[in-house]
């Protein structure tokens, strides 16, 4: 590293593009992970990928570290700076398209937001199919780099299967343009999978190339009541069979989550009993009324076996809007609780007596604390928050103790830690839970050989050594 490296980049970008010491905006110290935040030795806005590559390239002169900043909506501390390095910054890297609707693609920069382009594609009639509670703030390029996944994945799959191709700065200021639209290419190593995922660890992403659908004409939205975990996934697999490839969303809430939406959102309960799951689920399917008429009959028949106790269809889309708000309270978590959160997937079929026998642990070791759970069904991915108010000790003892017991468990059962949130540095400690030593020491040789000098976000995942 070299003290003259700010004034070099302010001559390479401009002052514009460079902010130093105390001028670098407090929100790109950290990220939505709550870790406390690292003031970079610059902040560097590069709006190209020319400048973004000429930056790497004197960043690896001097050896400096460089931490690639998307929209900082990640919760695991992956886009925290180093203090002798650049945070860098992706956000004037916004542009779309155009829409390439004979490949049904659109080229995207790396720092456009998911909004943005779920707003491109509707307005060409197509769908982009990743949607998260943070799509107006989350970027394409740290969707890519924590292979984000979402309330979709049941459907579309996770951001991997969105991707047709990328464009990639390595460490040392060499640019892999891998924009190809082709679903077919068994052309040697599909390189740019080593990209997704790896929080910005072997390159910089710089533009992707992005699978486009065709837009849904309607989707009904229902509420379910359900009598337990079972019947849960019995219902997932009938509208499965019954609607194929339309179950967009069946979202999993736990008794305790439900009752919190109900208390922030001021709503009135939809059921008058109270009952200890609910499922908010999406089907798509015609502008008629025949999307609605079948599912009123299918839920009609889980309900005469049992599996369904009560349900409630939107009957227009400002009901659906609203039962929607009640599944999307987590993006309160960090302004009204001191969240612990966990993101961890299991086998579905173990997802339900983990969920119970976790609490009932947690319960045995913090009497009174407060937890809430809800998931992804389909794809097996339990979002667990407890609140570090409820814990006896202090905020980081109660956040370093919790932790390591959920992990635990969640090891014992052979879940994985993270499920869409990625690594970074909060779950370092324990990506050996989900890893084998022989898997780490496969991904520390692929760091070596595309960073050898461990200059990109270095420290998030694992150590070198």
């Amino acid at each position: 590293m070299n003290n003259d490296l700010p004034g070099r980049l302010v001559d390479l970008l401009g002052a514009s593009a460079v902010k130093v010491g105390d001028a670098v905006p407090p929100h790109h110290a950290t990220d939505w992970s709550g870790m406390v935040p690292v003031r970079p030795l610059a902040l560097v806005m590069p709006s190209s990928t020319e400048e973004v590559a000429s930056v790497l390239r004197l960043c690896h002169r001097f050896h400096t570290p460089v931490v690639p900043q998307g929209g900082l909506t990640g919760l695991a501390g992956g886009a925290r700076p180093v203090a002798n390095g650049i945070a860098l910054s992706l956000a004037r890297m916004s542009a779309i398209g155009p829409i390439d609707k004979q490949e049904s693609c659109v080229e995207v920069q790396a720092g456009a937001t998911l909004q943005a382009v779920q707003e491109a594609a509707q307005a060409e009639g197509l769908s982009f199919g990743i949607d998260l509670g943070a799509r107006g703030s989350c970027q394409i390029g740290g969707n890519l780099s924590t292979n984000a996944g979402g309330m979709g994945v049941i459907q579309s799959g996770m951001m991997r299967e969105q991707m047709l191709g990328l464009e990639v700065v390595m460490a040392d200021g060499g640019i892999l343009n891998m924009l190809r639209p082709m679903l077919k290419n068994n052309t040697g190593y599909d390189l740019k999978q080593l990209f997704v995922g790896a929080e910005g660890t072997l390159g910089v992403i710089t533009r992707a190339l992005l699978k486009l659908r065709p837009e849904v004409r309607s989707r009904t939205t229902a509420f379910l009541a359900l009598p337990d975990y079972n019947s849960a996934i019995v219902s997932l697999r009938r509208l499965q069979t019954s609607f194929p490839g339309a179950v967009a969303a069946f979202e999993l809430m736990w008794e305790d989550f439900h009752r919190l939406a109900i208390a922030w959102n001021a709503m009135a309960p939809p059921f008058v009993e109270r009952y200890p799951l609910f499922a908010l689920i999406d089907i798509d399917g015609h502008e008629d009324a025949s999307t609605t008429a079948q599912l009123e009959s299918v839920l009609a028949s889980l309900m005469e076996a049992g599996a369904v106790a009560d349900a409630v269809i939107a009957q227009a889309s400002a009901q659906s809007r609203a039962l929607w708000r009640g599944r999307e309270i987590p993006a309160e978590f960090h302004s009204r609780m001191h969240p612990i959160s966990f993101d961890i997937s299991l086998p579905v079929s173990k997802l339900g007596d983990f969920a119970e026998s976790c609490v009932a642990a947690m319960s045995q070791r913090w009497p009174g604390h407060r937890t809430v759970r809800f998931g992804h069904l389909g794809d097996g991915n339990l979002h667990l928050t407890t609140d570090a108010r409820s814990i006896d000790a202090s905020p980081e003892e109660a956040e370093r103790t919790v932790e390591h017991f959920v992990f635990d468990l969640v090891a014992q059962m052979g879940g994985s830690v993270s499920a869409e949130h990625g690594i970074g540095l909060l779950k370092k400690p324990y990506l050996r839970f989900s890893r084998t030593e022989s898997e780490i020491a496969a991904m520390r040789s692929v760091k070596a050989a595309f960073d050898p000098l461990n200059l990109l976000n270095p420290g998030k995942i694992f150590d070198l050594s």
